[in-house]
């Protein structure tokens, strides 16, 4: 047995502004203040399975504060509860946690440190469950994960987002047109709500209420009666009208989550043009709000959670996720 903590570290889900701020700030600190040894897992849950693995230094964590994505790679698809594998009959699911947990164990981890959003965190709740310890760091940009108040690369998302909309409003002007910006957001507004208000939005959409085409239409109409002849439409790709469904761009069979939303701008945008007889134009803005570098809020909140988690580890407290409740003072309620 190696007389060293061995802390495992995996980064699953989509990508997001500021998972290296946190891997670098749970390395470092296990370092210096455990002496631990890091395990960096390769590609998430992926690296789990097939054993996917390496042992990172210290001067493997120096530069990467500033830098997108992650490391470590990532995987949307793999769950080593239901994993996708191709055979001669077609796409099979089969339960792999088995082999993952003999993994684990060959490594020899003290702790596995799993940073990702909703599935990623549900996996690592039935590896907890499974006799793994395990610490989970909330990852999202759509800032919708229960337990946390807010989470890393939503700051830059919003960022993103803006600088897409302040573009946006000068060509709108110049040609008059309505102009619908497409944002994430599943099942939460949390980025078209920030963004539109901060963007100078005439119109939000969000998941959470259903919106009516009508109302929409009329709002366009009233601006160009009082001479205001564009306007900006701000919509998360979750929206839907009232009595409808959402949009979706894409099946991925492999995943369990195989919804893949998009779409729902341009849908959007033909009806604010049949309904108004504006010209239209719709811009998605995709994955532009995953990449890049994050915001110094991000960084600095990536940290926090970071340098929490070790000290979760160092506390035996498994089994939980490190996260932000503002609490509010009696003298504000």
């Amino acid at each position: 047995m190696n007389s060293k903590k061995r802390i495992g570290i995996l980064t699953a889900g989509g990508d997001c502004p500021g998972i290296n701020a946190v891997i670098r700030a749970v390395a470092k600190k296990a370092i210096l203040e455990l002496d631990a040894e890091i395990i960096g897992i390769e590609d998430g849950y992926e690296g789990l399975v097939n054993n996917k693995h390496r042992k990172l230094n210290y001067s493997d964590f120096s530069g990467i504060l500033t830098l997108g994505g992650t490391i470590l790679g990532t995987s949307k698809k793999a769950s080593p509860y239901r994993y996708a594998i191709k055979t001669a009959r077609g796409l099979e699911f089969k339960d792999m946690s088995k082999r993952a947990l003999e993994n684990i164990k060959e490594m020899d981890l003290d702790c596995l440190v799993c940073i990702g959003g909703d599935g990623t965190l549900g996996i690592a709740h039935k590896l907890f469950k499974d006799g793994v310890p395990v610490v989970g760091v909330p990852k999202t940009i759509d800032n919708d994960i229960l337990g946390t108040d807010i989470t890393f690369g939503f700051d830059t998302a919003v960022w993103i987002a803006t600088e897409g909309i302040d573009r946006l409003h000068t060509t709108a002007q110049s040609h008059h047109r309505v102009m619908v910006i497409e944002v994430m957001g599943h099942r939460a507004g949390w980025i078209a709500l920030h963004s539109g208000i901060a963007g100078g939005g005439d119109v939000i959409l969000i998941p959470e209420i259903p919106y009516d085409i009508k109302t929409i239409a009329r709002k366009v109409r009233e601006r160009s009666k009082k001479g205001k002849r564009f306007s900006i439409v701000v919509v998360a790709e979750g929206a839907h009208p009232k009595g409808g469904k959402v949009t979706i761009q894409r099946m991925v069979k492999e995943s369990s989550d195989p919804i893949r939303l998009g779409g729902i701008g341009f849908v959007l945008g033909s009806a604010i043009e049949n309904a108004t007889e504006i010209e239209t134009r719709t811009v998605v803005m995709g994955h532009l709000q995953r990449g890049g570098s994050p915001t110094p809020f991000d960084r600095v909140l990536a940290t926090q959670l970071g340098t929490k988690t070790v000290d979760m580890i160092e506390a035996k407290r498994f089994g939980r996720m490190a996260g932000v409740k503002r609490e509010l003072s009696s003298r504000s309620r």
